[in-house]
């Protein structure tokens, strides 16, 4: 179980942090230019409609045609991007809720002084929406296990706890042989959890907390 766990924990960091650049990058997009924002995110709210199991096996599918210039898609990067998938929604729209948070007034004094868009972005935007990306960091991170213990499921990817799952519920009558891959990817959700809670406590000690719901 612990192979398992530390096979997905690896699957799981690179699609959160695949989900994470792609999420602060679609929120800045649509902070910056409203009419992207009307256009991209209802599309945004749909994506997570699709049903995840069925999702997996076309992931696999469409990447196990892809070659280029040699490289091949690897099993496991089906796992990664479906976990990306699940975390950068969350992540998206937490930034894009804490971009959009400051003060009309700062808004204006930022504009009397000629300040350009970047500056206001890393020096008011961004401060300011500390408190709404670290509970979306939380979600994300928990997304990204989601999407990677399923697709491991979906896709048979022999390694991860998610595997572990259906071997052990084909093997054993035991319930508790069961339960102990299950208690594994839940740790897993916890540790990640809890590295987004300590990077936010080391990094972040001198920003605001975060925002209650």
């Amino acid at each position: 179980v612990m192979k398992g766990v530390w096979f997905s924990f690896r699957l799981v960091l690179a699609g959160f942090g695949l989900g994470l650049v792609a999420g602060v990058l679609l929120a800045v997009l649509m902070a910056r230019l409203r009419l992207a924002e009307r256009a991209i995110l209802p599309y945004l709210v749909i994506s997570q409609t699709v049903p995840l199991i069925a999702l997996a096996p076309l992931v696999a599918s469409w990447g196990g045609k892809l070659e280029l210039f040699g490289w091949e898609w690897p099993r496991w990067l089906t796992a990664t991007v479906l976990g990306a998938f699940l975390t950068f929604f969350p992540i998206a729209v937490g930034t894009l809720r804490g971009l959009q948070s400051p003060s009309a007034a700062s808004l204006e004094l930022m504009d009397s002084l000629a300040a350009p868009w970047r500056h206001t972005l890393f020096k008011l935007r961004f401060p300011a929406a500390v408190p709404y990306i670290v509970p979306a960091l939380k979600l994300g991170a928990a997304g990204s296990v989601i999407g990677v213990v399923v697709a491991e499921i979906s896709t048979g990817l022999r390694g991860g706890i998610g595997r572990l799952v259906i071997e052990f519920m084909r093997r054993s009558n035991d319930p508790a042989i069961v339960y102990t891959a299950v208690i594994g990817a839940a740790t897993l959700g916890l540790v990640m959890a809890g590295l987004v809670a300590l990077a936010d406590a080391v990094f972040m000690r001198n920003r605001p907390k975060e925002a209650s719901a």
